[in-house]
């Protein structure tokens, strides 16, 4: 059996373990209170994350450059396209 499959069938494993004793936990709390902790820190780590990925992308757009205008890349080619063609003309003219 290859590793690849081993990790996999692991996470798998692991993961509904995980599902079947949050859910334990949630329904059939042994100690009173301990299902509202459970509720709590889960919307806690929930909103954490998705507003911390909402704040990294307003981040990335707050502190990253615009793009060139098309125009000015348009200019850019079409320079770059005469050296080129002058270039070939004089190599052209030495044969």
């Amino acid at each position: 059996m290859s590793r690849d499959r081993v990790i996999g069938a692991a996470l798998l494993l692991v993961s509904a373990a995980i599902v079947i004793a949050y859910i334990w936990l949630v329904f059939f709390p042994p100690i009173t209170g301990v299902d509202l902790l459970l509720l709590k820190l889960t919307g806690a780590v929930a909103i954490a994350g998705v507003f911390g990925i909402l704040g990294w992308i307003g981040y990335t757009l707050a502190t990253t450059p615009p793009p060139k205008p098309i125009e000015d890349i348009e200019k850019e080619i079409e320079e770059e396209m005469k050296k080129m063609e002058e270039e070939m003309r004089k190599e052209e003219g030495k044969e």
